[in-house]
């Protein structure tokens, strides 16, 4: 069973990578000549800021008087500048946003997991063209474009890590600190005459990272006093600083600002999705209605850059004030700096060109240089000649980088479809021969002939899969997805007897309930498919749930607990018809009906099992959010004391449950009484009732498992009072599965599904609300705030699965029979999701890594010691 387990979950990661290197790969590609416009540029320096968090309404939309939140920038729109609304890509995030803007490419969502303070991947920016760059900001956003940098000739100067406090009393000090430094600078560099010498060199960039906007934010949403305040303050900062940049340069008219921002945010305090408060950023005086990605390649033609290498972007040729002459160079530059990059992805993906078919051939691309370059030296510059031929070119390049960028797509997803398919046969093949004892060996020399030419014949395709790989020298990831399926087909025509001693029995199957199984499972997969789409579908699983001990009979003989398991299901069916959490946190609900909830629940259990210490737990916790959040409101930082007990609760809620007595109610109650305290800790609102109300269900759960044993005239039962986690298992009290058991891991899937969309979904943590962490930290790190949002969503998902756990003790059923049958069904659903959605694909293939690895902590969480299998091999007869 180990070994099963180890294949089975390296099987699982591998699919999962596969992913990243069919959807996510990187757009990236080098080995191209840098493009510069050879007319002399319109300006000698670049002023960029960046307003992080800035919603383009929030600074375009009046105040309650009539009056804008900026005049200065209003006053630029109207005299002498032009303006427009730019619209980002999800993920909404602020390393993107600044890659998109300054790198003119929409980054690889592989490199957020590697971090906002440095740069994963070497790409060309407008800092790495420009002669000097010098940034002023946050230290999670100007290191990456320093250390991507060419030479020594972007400067960076960042405030500490600890000012970007969502505590802080005044958040506009960071912008206000970005101002006076930049001030300083200059006044300084009039005394320096090695920085004097420098600033008046052409093609300078100056770069200012306002992040006071964010974190007001965060801390106090949009639309309060704090964020339109700090808008205010930027607007004069701007003022104040261009007035300095002018007076500085003698006011030669040489110098080019474009203020924007990276992303938006939600009315209540998030960014990271697609919601139009999100996308839509300001964009003033250089650009109206295109995308981020076009202002890169703006700022290289504005100071006569060469363009970024990797840029994407299409010059915005209507917001250049410059002759026609000048716009078709740029536009030129800009059409062969696309077509390098499709030239070098083209020869980095085809390798047989004489059956690939080709966009644009390379005499269509010599016709096409060739006759934009005669256009441009007999003086045809107009829109309608050199212009826009050159657009097209862009626009063919661009569809030919979008060809190749996903050749590999039907190859490598073919692959992987073959290899699932391939696993759940086996997994399916493996049930039958270790529970229903088909397939016996008769004869062993036979088969072992069989097995020989079989390996024989699928060693053979394996070479020749190898070879194939190797002649398009692919990379060695592709070795391991394209072979992975090879081996699990050779496992499963290995256990050929199997399924054919299978198909010989099937008339003397039940064939009436087997196919009513069959509708009832058919139904089940699609109700979880639809939910994830729909989370009210989940309500309506929920209330069929709770029907289930009247339709099957328990009702008669077991009439409270068929009452708590039917109360349990409605309360939790309310869940998924409320809106996703995190959109308005009400603390005072969260902590009211949380209190009155869980303390009445668990304290009858508490009192019964003494558990009057976690009672005690509860309380604090109660008391430490609501204070926590009290004195934030005041601005009076987070207490010392209350983050000491947070992160102590969160370190003891590991260790409690094991110094906790093994008794199943006993280690149950104690389980889940440190996941909840450390939940509630991480709760902004309601969602802080599901577990409590989930764990309602979870003990309901295991005792109707036992009037189902009891009504199916189990002779070797156990009493649910007695089970004991660390007693050694009965092997003769061991039984068979049976159809009643493929029930049993259809409702633990369900649940997990449950536990995962109860409250919302994963984009809670792409675009979660910081307040959920203020108790243990209110210091920017992304790392350790998306490891504790990590931990609340999967804390629902043990509290499932530690009760999974304790029916497979309670019904005498050994781990690995009903690991094997839910391990079919999460593979049955992702097979339908992999032909609806690869975004709810990767969700599931997540989570079943996730369940598999949540299995082990499970044994340690109910037990003493690991229990992976059973002492001794087992043989059931």
């Amino acid at each position: 069973m180990m070994i099963f387990f180890i294949v089975g979950l390296i099987v699982h990661v591998v699919f999962f990578l596969s992913i990243f290197d069919i959807y996510f790969t990187s757009p990236l590609v080098h080995g191209m000549t840098p493009q510069r416009v050879p007319l002399a540029p319109p300006a000698k320096r670049l002023v960029l800021f960046v307003a992080d968090g800035l919603r383009a309404d929030s600074l375009f939309k009046p105040d309650d008087n009539g009056t804008g939140r900026a005049p200065y920038l209003r006053g630029v729109i109207a005299e002498r500048g032009t303006w427009g609304v730019s619209h980002t890509r999800v993920p909404t995030e602020s390393r993107p946003g600044h890659v998109a803007l300054i790198a003119g490419f929409y980054e690889d969502v592989s490199a957020v997991a590697k971090g906002w303070k440095e740069n994963p991947v070497e790409f060309d920016s407008v800092f790495n063209e420009s002669r000097h760059t010098w940034c002023w900001g946050s230290p999670d956003i100007l290191p990456m474009f320093a250390k991507g940098a060419t030479g020594d000739h972007v400067y960076t100067y960042t405030y500490p890590s600890e000012r970007e406090d969502f505590a802080s009393t005044d958040a506009s000090r960071l912008d206000t600190w970005v101002f006076d430094e930049v001030k300083d600078f200059l006044n300084v560099a009039k005394s320096n005459e090695t920085l004097l010498n420098m600033l008046h060199e052409e093609q300078n960039v100056f770069f200012l990272h306002l992040l006071g906007i964010d974190t007001n934010g965060h801390a106090h949403r949009p639309m309060s006093k704090e964020y339109l305040e700090n808008i205010g303050l930027v607007d004069s900062g701007v003022a104040e600083i261009v007035s300095v940049m002018d007076d500085f340069y003698g006011h030669d008219g040489k110098t080019a600002y474009i203020f924007t921002s990276d992303h938006g945010m939600t009315n209540w305090g998030s960014h990271g999705a697609g919601h139009p408060s999100e996308t839509l950023t300001p964009l003033i005086a250089w650009g109206a209605g295109v995308q981020t990605a076009d202002i890169a390649p703006l700022m290289a033609s504005l100071i006569g850059i060469p363009f970024p290498v990797n840029s994407v972007g299409v010059l915005p040729l209507n917001y250049l004030n410059n002759s026609q002459h000048f716009k078709a160079e740029s536009i030129y530059a800009n059409a062969i700096q696309i077509l390098e990059q499709f030239r070098v992805r083209y020869n980095q993906v085809v390798r047989f060109s004489f059956i690939t078919p080709r966009p644009l051939t390379d005499s269509k691309q010599m016709d096409f240089v060739r006759n934009a370059r005669n256009l441009i030296q007999k003086g045809q510059f107009d829109e309608a000649v050199s212009i826009r031929y050159c657009k097209d070119l862009i626009d063919q390049a661009m569809e030919g980088l979008s060809y190749y960028h996903t050749y590999d797509r039907l190859f490598l997803g073919s692959s992987v479809v073959l290899g699932f398919i391939g696993w759940t046969s086996y997994v399916v093949l493996f049930i039958l021969k270790t529970h229903w004892f088909i397939g016996k060996k008769k004869n062993n020399r036979g088969q072992n002939k069989c097995h020989f030419l079989l390996g024989q014949i699928f060693l053979c395709i394996g070479l020749l899969v190898a070879l194939f790989l190797m002649v398009q020298s692919s990379p060695w990831t592709y070795y391991i997805y394209c072979l992975l399926p090879v081996a699990v087909w050779f496992s499963v025509m290995r256990e050929f007897e199997t399924l054919a001693s299978l198909v010989r029995s099937v008339p003397s199957l039940p064939l009436s309930k087997c196919f009513g199984y069959f509708l009832l499972v058919t139904f089940g997969i699609e109700l979880l498919v639809v939910s994830f789409f729909y989370r009210a579908m989940l309500t309506l699983g929920l209330v069929v749930l709770g029907l289930w001990p009247v339709l099957s009979g328990l009702y008669i003989k077991a009439k409270v607990r068929s009452l708590s398991w039917m109360l349990s299901c409605l309360f939790l069916a309310v869940f998924p018809l409320l809106p996703v959490v995190g959109r308005e946190p009400d603390l005072f609900i969260c902590q009211v009906i949380f209190d009155t909830l869980f303390l009445s629940f668990f304290t009858l259990l508490g009192h019964f099992y003494h558990k009057h210490f976690g009672m005690m737990q509860v309380v604090l916790c109660a008391y430490i959010l609501t204070s926590t959040h009290s004195s934030l409101q005041l601005k009076q930082g987070l207490p010392l004391f209350n983050q000491l007990v947070s992160w102590l609760t969160l370190v003891s809620s590991f260790l409690i449950p094991l110094l906790s007595s093994t008794r199943l109610f006993h280690r149950l109650l104690s389980i889940l009484m440190s996941l909840v305290c450390v939940y509630l800790l991480l709760s902004t609102g309601y969602e802080a009732l599901f577990p409590p109300v989930l764990s309602w269900l979870m003990f309901a759960w295991i005792n109707i498992e036992q009037e189902t044993m009891n009504t199916q005239g189990s002779s070797n039962r156990t009493e649910l009072s007695s089970t004991d986690f660390a007693e050694n298992i009965d092997i003769a009290k061991i039984r068979q599965l049976r159809l009643d058991d493929i029930r049993r891991s259809y409702f633990f899937v369900f649940f997990i599904i449950i536990a995962f969309f109860g409250c919302g979904n994963i984009a809670s943590i792409n675009s979660f609300d910081p307040a959920s962490v203020y108790c243990f930290l209110t210091v920017f790190n992304p790392f350790i705030m998306g490891g504790l949002l990590m931990w609340k969503v999967l804390i629902p998902f043990v509290i499932v699965m530690c009760t999974f756990e304790s029916i497979q003790v309670s019904t005498q059923l050994s781990s690995r029979s009903l690991f094997l049958v839910v391990l079919v069904r999460v593979v049955s659903d992702q097979m339908f999701l992999l032909c609806c959605s690869i975004s709810h694909y990767v969700i599931v293939m997540s989570m079943t890594i996730f369940l598999m690895l949540l299995s082990v902590m499970t044994h340690i969480l109910t037990s003493k010691r690991i229990l992976i299998g059973w002492k001794r091999k087992m043989h059931f007869r």
